[in-house]
């Protein structure tokens, strides 16, 4: 056992490693925080119901509201094993950084290394879920969600819809309407290409999702593998302060 003197020498590192820890913790939690409203916001809002209907569909929302929900649970067991000095626990916690460290960095260099078939995927099943359009189930409904809420019409524009069945029977869905020109789209003109023209939205669906992610592909890549390597802290801290407890035969009083 260490003397009294050295002991009294270790304590104030141990309290300084705690409180460092605690408060990576809590940043960690937040982090998991963000992650699963990430998840449900894009879950709701983004209509990822129209991929995950496909048999290509992304199960990027739940993965997202899956890893928050793990995170919030183990940020906060960083901060009970910490308060509480138990080694073991403090391992248990720098192990799952790792996992969580490994998971964000393969996950980032995969989403960056194939962006372009993802995109291309993505592509594939909205043509899909435009052609198989008919106004009434949940597919067609997450369409008309996505486009009257980015105020777009069609995969590349209004005139993709004429290569539907849909276009043949009813015209342009009516979601394409434009809003700021009142919204008051006529089935003849819905059914007739030139006269949609002037009262449906110009621009096309696919181009306005896409076009934000990759504008901002550099600064999401950037945080991605901030947070990965924030996870890097973490582990140093777990680690550092399990060995001074073990080694000190350190207790909470």
């Amino acid at each position: 056992m260490s003397p009294p003197s050295a002991r009294l020498q270790t304590k104030p590192v141990i309290t300084c490693l705690k409180t460092f820890l605690v408060s990576y913790s809590l940043i960690f939690w937040f982090t998991g925080v963000i992650l699963l409203a990430v998840g449900v916001w894009g879950k709701v809002n983004l209509e990822f119901d129209l991929l995950l209907s496909s048999d290509k569909g992304t199960n990027a929302p739940y993965v997202l509201i899956g890893t928050g929900a793990m995170i919030i649970i183990f940020g906060l067991f960083g901060c009970f094993a910490t308060c509480r000095g138990s080694p073991w626990m403090l391992k248990l916690y720098a192990m799952f950084l790792i996992l969580v460290f490994l998971a964000e960095l393969v996950a980032g260099i995969s989403g960056f290394i194939f962006r372009h078939e993802i995109k291309a995927v993505l592509q594939d099943v909205y043509k899909s879920a435009e052609s198989a359009y008919t106004g009434t189930d949940i597919r067609s409904n997450d369409l008309d969600r996505i486009q009257r809420t980015l105020q777009c019409c069609g995969e590349k524009n209004y005139t993709s819809w004429a290569n539907t069945d849909y276009f043949q029977r009813e015209g342009i869905p009516k979601s394409c309407c434009n809003a700021t020109a009142g919204g008051n789209c006529t089935n003849v003109e819905l059914k007739d290409l030139k006269l949609a023209a002037a009262v449906v939205y110009q621009h096309g669906c696919f181009s306005l999702m896409t076009t934000t992610l990759e504008a901002n592909l550099g600064i999401i890549a950037g945080i991605s593998f901030g947070i990965a390597f924030f996870q890097l802290i973490g582990i140093f801290l777990a680690c550092c302060l399990s060995r001074y407890i073990t080694n000190n035969q350190y207790e909470m009083v």
